[in-house]
């Protein structure tokens, strides 16, 4: 028994049209090395001092805290904020949600 040729196209299509429907989604939730990103803000925890993560394409790294302010770090910008605070790094606006000695908790935006 031989396959259609006619077949292959409509199968191929039918795999093209569902990848392109998942893709928009993909961009939507995303979890993966402790970053977990929902429609255009992501969250992630960064514990021990030079930890990173890769967060809406921009490497964002911890320095440590002083006097109860995370020193993170954005594209070469260096900044710092109290729990609570939201301040601009680069391209990122980041609100530090939490902020303990060893880690900071962010929510991060682009703008």
């Amino acid at each position: 028994m031989q396959l259609s040729t006619s077949r292959l196209p409509r199968a191929a299509a039918g795999l093209l049209a569902g990848a392109l429907i998942l893709v928009p989604l993909a961009a939507c939730q995303v979890k993966s090395d402790g970053v977990s990103c929902s429609g255009t803000s992501c969250s992630t925890t960064l514990s021990g001092k030079g930890a990173t993560a890769k967060v809406l394409g921009n490497t964002v790294g911890f320095a440590g805290t002083s006097n109860g302010q995370a020193v993170v770090t954005v594209a070469g910008h260096s900044v710092s904020c109290s729990q609570g605070q939201s301040v601009s790094a680069g391209p990122l606006r980041l609100e530090c949600t939490k902020v303990t000695d060893s880690s900071v908790e962010l929510r991060a935006s682009l703008g």
